[in-house]
């Protein structure tokens, strides 16, 4: 979850639409809104909040239910008509699984009973927000498809080197016609500066390992021209892994290789040197309105008015225009009598003068922001690089980056550690599970268990998910430690008459060789495949919804059961739920743990329960940890129970 700070930041930039007819909970509500959000228009009611709507436009509408003229469900309804990107939010005083299945239906991002508990709606807007950031990443991505269609490079390569395809953009740098390249083999066809070793590490990655190769290539035009391309060349794949062609996304880099070159030079002759890395915030999204001459313009006219912006007490004078609206300011600090402190003072001068002005762009004048890095001494300029990406991450403007590279190497080396360790574990057999029994809450006893996985180290120490997993996800080692995970829940069919649960991520769903595996166990242990339970995390993020759908069709005609995990941890899925089609929902392990002390909790596992039922679901909840939530859950009339109340994950014994 982000700190509230975060959370603020973004909904800070949210326009909102409030709909409540009650006065006296408007009033009350506006207090707390206020703290969020800076934009808000108010309705009395669903139909002037659907008059608005049309008037205005909204990122996020918070209503209430029950209101005269158009309750907030109808409003809501009518505004999905042609609205789909837009979010929402209930807040009700009516706890009725009628209202609470609606919302469901209609993509409801979160229902809050009144009065609203502070927690529950700051982690609703923890939802929220996050789900802001995806649309808007899925909106910038749609536009830079848009641009790679438009303006890059590209060529396809059969698998034995023969061009078949090249763009109006390839013709027009490379200078070779569509026949001069089409039908020939690339290398011979074009002149080729590359060294060796590049030329074989290109192919021994692309077509040896069969990966993505991204780097700067040279290359000479048909003229005799020297010209870089930033370049991704992958190989793509038939379903069998066999490459089909090779498919080159390529971007001119020529002009920016220049001022990379020589600030580099200039840091390697400068006794001290320092460097000041800035950046235009949201510069994509001028990227996006406007064409490239212009953008080159205008990236020129910013770098002559930074030098105008310089504060006349530093004697920086070399600028460098990189890339992506990117500068870097170069100095000798030794020529610069300054404390860091001073320069810091300096720097957010410069930055209030550029924010201040405006920069024209075609003919408009722009109001730019820009963000700054800077270090000096050794390892300057990766210093300022790792600061810019701190920057990007946080709210801050200005930061000295001083020994951040240190810092991220060793990061980077505490992370191969345990990369390490993993391998070690997996070439040892000491990736293990341990099951945690899951009991039928009217007779006590064991019905199912849940895989978990675990990792014995060199010292013979057994250690949880949290050390390893998410580290192995970013290396190579996480598909051989669901490998694994599976093959240990199969063998433990043969150690109990019981169900077996296993939790698959998005990665293990969307890796063909998981999936590949998975059936064949299936197949194998085809007499007891209806005894695997499948646990599927709510708020996943799949990139293809459906993979997931043909996934959950496939194993599930072969006897497998489908559970979804940590239900009620997010809203965002409510609307996929009834398309996943689960066999168990499993409650999750935070309104389990606050059921006791949470009028939320209690009302929300409620409202689960009895929407389970009326979809043939059955329930598990989890962090079961004493009698007092054992017996409340029991009066809800949850199925089954799951936590240490009934025992801790251990090795499986045979029955």
């Amino acid at each position: 979850m982000k700190d509230l700070k975060s959370i603020i930041s973004i909904t800070q930039t949210l326009k909102l639409l409030y709909v409540e007819d009650n006065e006296e909970m408007r009033e009350t509500a506006l207090e707390i809104l206020s703290e969020f959000f800076s934009d808000i228009i108010v309705a009395v009611d669903g139909l002037d909040g659907l008059e608005k709507f049309q008037a205005h436009h909204f990122d996020l509408i918070i209503t209430d239910i029950t209101m005269p003229n158009m309750n907030g469900l109808e409003m809501l309804e009518k505004i999905y008509e042609n609205n789909q990107d837009v979010l929402s939010l209930i807040f009700s005083a009516y706890n009725e699984e009628k209202y609470f299945t609606q919302s469901i239906k209609l993509g409801v991002e979160g229902y809050l009973l009144k009065p609203i508990e502070f927690e529950q709606f700051i982690n609703v807007l923890d939802k929220i927000t996050q789900k802001v950031e995806a649309l808007r990443s899925y909106q910038q991505l749609k536009q830079y498809k848009e641009i790679v269609d438009y303006s890059a490079i590209v060529s396809v390569i059969s698998p034995d080197g023969k061009v078949t395809y090249v763009n109006d953009a390839f013709t027009a740098i490379s200078g070779y016609t569509r026949k001069e390249l089409e039908g020939y083999n690339y290398h011979e066809a074009t002149k080729n500066e590359q060294k060796k070793h590049i030329n074989d590490e290109i192919w021994r990655t692309i077509k040896e390992e069969k990966k993505i190769w991204r780097g700067v290539t040279k290359n000479v035009s048909k003229q005799g021209a020297v010209y870089y391309l930033d370049s991704t060349i992958k190989p793509i794949l038939d379903k069998n892994g066999n490459i089909l062609e090779y498919m080159a996304i390529r971007h001119d880099v020529t002009d920016i290789m220049n001022p990379l070159r020589q600030l580099n030079d200039f840091i390697k002759t400068s006794k001290l040197p320092m460097v000041i890395l800035i950046k235009i915030e949201n510069f994509d999204n001028i990227e996006n309105f406007y064409g490239q001459n212009i953008i080159q313009d205008m990236e020129e006219n910013f770098a002559k008015q930074l030098l105008t912006f310089v504060p006349d007490e530093m004697t920086l004078r070399n600028i460098f225009v990189l890339k992506n609206g990117e500068y870097a300011i170069a100095v000798d600090k030794t020529n610069c009598k300054r404390d860091d402190d001073e320069i810091l003072t300096l720097l957010k001068e410069l930055q209030s003068h550029v924010e201040d002005a405006h920069i024209n762009i075609g003919d408009l004048d722009y109001d730019i922001s820009i963000v700054i890095s800077y270090a000096y001494g050794e390892k300057v300029l990766e210093n300022a690089k790792y600061g810019m990406r701190i920057l990007e991450e946080s709210n801050q403007r200005v930061i000295l980056a001083n020994n951040l590279a240190d810092q991220e190497y060793q990061q980077a080396s505490e992370n191969i550690k345990v990369l390490k360790m993993v391998k070690t574990a997996i070439e040892g057999q000491k990736i293990i599970s341990y099951f945690q029994p899951i009991v039928d809450n009217k007779t006590q006893e064991i019905v199912k268990y849940e895989s978990l996985v675990r990792l014995i180290d060199e010292n013979d120490k057994i250690l949880a998910p949290f050390f390893f997993l998410d580290i192995s996800k970013k290396g190579k080692y996480y598909t051989q430690i669901t490998s694994m995970v599976l093959d240990n829940a199969f063998k433990a069919l043969s150690l109990t008459d019981k169900d077996i649960s296993i939790n698959l991520s998005a990665l293990d769903i969307e890796k063909e060789s998981i999936k590949e595996k998975l059936f064949f166990l299936l197949k194998t242990h085809e007499g007891s495949s209806n005894r695997i339970v499948i646990e599927l995390l709510e708020d996943e993020d799949f990139k293809d919804f459906e993979v997931i759908k043909s996934f959950i069709s496939e194993v599930k005609s072969m006897g497998v059961k489908i559970a979804i995990d940590d239900f009620g941890s997010g809203y965002s899925n409510f609307e996929r739920l009834l398309d996943y089609q689960p066999d168990i929902l499993k409650i999750d392990a935070t309104l389990v743990k606050n059921i006791v002390t949470s009028s939320f909790s209690l009302s929300t596992v409620k409202t689960m329960v009895i929407f389970a039922k009326e979809q043939n679901m059955e329930v598990i909840a989890e962090f079961v940890e004493n009698e007092e939530i054992y017996k409340i859950l029991c009066s809800l009339g949850v199925d089954y129970s799951q936590g240490y109340y009934f025992g801790k994950p251990d090795i499986l014994q045979k029955n």
